[in-house]
């Protein structure tokens, strides 16, 4: 059975979510496809996503990008959007020794 890599990344991101999300606090930039980007704080980080603070309503679907310090604009996909906060996929997953490398640089102000 031949698998998109789409479907690769949907069914590796879906058993990502199930590992527990690391709670932790980023200053970065998030710009939403046509739209200005804006100072932001990534609220937690996993693999295959993240949630952020958001100034206004992002809908489902809408492409973004997120910046973290000292790293190319990783794009996503946004899930939803709840009271100011989104939650987004990564449009690839971050690779473990790089998700490790920014827990290890940020943890201490996330605790």
């Amino acid at each position: 059975m031949v698998h998109t890599e789409q479907e690769k990344y949907a069914a590796a991101a879906q058993e990502d979510r199930s590992a527990p999300r690391v709670k932790i606090s980023i200053p970065a930039t998030l710009r939403a496809s046509g739209s200005k980007g804006y100072q932001t704080a990534v609220r937690d980080l996993s693999l295959s996503g993240f949630s952020c603070t958001a100034m206004s309503r992002i809908h489902p679907g809408t492409y973004c990008w997120l910046t973290l310090p000292n790293m190319e604009s990783l794009p996503a996909k946004v899930v939803w959007w709840d009271n100011g906060l989104v939650g987004a996929a990564f449009e690839r997953l971050l690779s473990p020794i790089v998700l490790d490398n920014i827990m290890t640089r940020w943890r201490g102000d996330g605790y």
